[in-house]
């Protein structure tokens, strides 16, 4: 296994050279693994709201149950059968105790819930602002091309070329630190 997790190493360090080499595809790598956990968090939902679904149709039920017992009980004392009410009784308490249990099951159903719903929201949100920054640098490329209105034969001296070379490598270095430290940010916060 020693050699398969070396090389797969070196591919993932390639990759990533590649990647910083090439922010563009880094923001769209970004913008794709936003749009899965964008996905994977609209499946939690639909989950969590079928188990909420199921739990609120059990709390119906075992309402509908301590109240069919409370009738029972009702019954059973105003005809003197104390052998029936109180064995009737214990039994309502033991349905009262599991319906406070599944109020409460259902109480941090409902928490995860919410927390889930705001976690879609700031990916989304997330997404939509990496789709821009996507839509920016490709039209930076579009316009850094050969040919385009600021291509002109007066930029031609050697300093000056090696000068804005020395620009665009640093705007490179910028873009590319920028895009780590929000990956980062992102990570810490999906990670809250």
């Amino acid at each position: 296994m020693g050699l398969f997790d070396d090389f797969s190493r070196f591919l993932e360090t390639r990759l990533e050279e590649f990647l910083r080499n090439n922010p563009h595809l880094e923001l769209l790598v970004l913008e794709e693994k936003l749009r899965e956990q964008e996905e994977e968090t609209l499946k939690l939902m639909t989950d969590l709201r079928m188990q909420e679904k199921r739990m609120q149709d059990e709390i119906m039920a075992l309402a509908r149950e301590i109240q069919l017992w409370h009738l029972r009980i009702e019954k059973a004392q105003a005809a003197g059968r104390l052998d029936l009410a109180e064995p009737a009784q214990q039994h309502e308490a033991t349905l009262l105790r599991q319906g406070n249990q599944l109020w409460g099951q259902m109480e941090v159903l409902k928490e995860r819930i919410k927390q889930t719903h705001v976690l879609q929201q700031q990916i989304e949100q997330r997404r939509k602002e990496v789709q821009a920054k996507v839509a920016e640098s490709q039209a930076a490329r579009v316009n850094a091309k050969p040919g385009s209105k600021w291509d002109s034969t007066t930029w031609t001296t050697s300093t000056s070329d090696r000068s804005f070379r020395n620009v665009d490598s640093l705007e490179q270095q910028f873009r590319r630190w920028e895009a780590e430290e929000e990956l980062e940010q992102l990570k810490r916060d999906m990670g809250r």
